[in-house]
């Protein structure tokens, strides 16, 4: 668990993408080699990459970054999230930052977990009591998600008792919506195949649309997101008769 100056430094490196040992020595009020000390454990945690100097958040797309940004919120859904999966359960995890935390999280459980992203599996690589399953597919670098036919085919042969979903946006209008084409199309496919479907992201995401439509509320069966969603969009899910899961 962060303490709350490192919590703070992510939420600055959130907003600035780039920081200096000194900003943030002089913005926290503590010394450079304190600062330093929390870049150094942050960095071993993959939530930032180290530079000369200072810290940097990378590519958007990059999981290891994208766990730092609020990253307290995203631990608070995986954690109650975790909580409704039962120890003998076959879970799929698809993608997305939340997600990530939330493997961490299962992997203390009696669980077995499918997944389409790298990042995730890698995360247990020194864990050999975990199960994990990582589907094949044409992988993405950035993301290292897996994507394509063979990820379709491979999702045609397994079952599962949960899947979990992660989101780039969602309006009222637009639905839940990723950026990238190719993993939209796995999410669908996952949704359609799945009895119990849960969304997973933080707050920030509602009221953003993004290039393409995954699904609608009418099509899952849990929304996980922090206690900073807004009113109208509790009560649109609640209307579709979404379970929401605040935390």
């Amino acid at each position: 668990m962060l303490n709350e100056r490192q919590s703070k430094i992510l939420n600055l490196l959130s907003r600035d993408e780039l920081t200096s040992v000194n900003d943030l020595s002089s913005q926290l009020n503590v010394s450079s080699v304190t600062i330093r000390q929390d870049l150094t454990f942050l960095e071993g945690e993959g939530l930032l990459r180290r530079i000369h100097g200072g810290a940097v958040l990378r590519d958007a797309d990059d999981l290891s970054i994208r766990l730092g940004v609020n990253f307290d919120k995203k631990l608070r859904i995986a954690k109650k999230v975790a909580g409704l999966v039962k120890d003998g359960e076959t879970v799929l995890i698809e993608s997305g930052s939340t997600n990530a935390l939330l493997a961490r999280e299962l992997i203390k459980k009696n669980v077995t977990i499918i997944t389409t992203n790298v990042y995730i599996a890698r995360q247990f690589r020194t864990n050999e009591q975990a199960s994990i399953i990582l589907l094949g597919g044409n992988y993405q670098q950035k993301s290292e998600s897996l994507v394509g036919k063979i990820t379709k085919v491979c999702l045609d042969h397994i079952n599962f008792d949960k899947a979990f979903i992660g989101i780039d946006g969602y309006t009222s209008k637009a639905g839940f919506t990723l950026r990238d084409l190719f993993r939209a199309e796995i999410s669908s496919y996952i949704i359609k195949k799945s009895c119990d479907v849960f969304i997973v992201s933080d707050s920030t995401k509602f009221g953003k649309t993004e290039l393409t439509n995954i699904c609608y509320p009418a099509e899952i069966g849990h929304v996980a997101t922090d206690e900073d969603l807004s009113l109208e969009f509790r009560d649109e899910f609640r209307s579709a008769g979404v379970n929401l899961i605040l935390a």
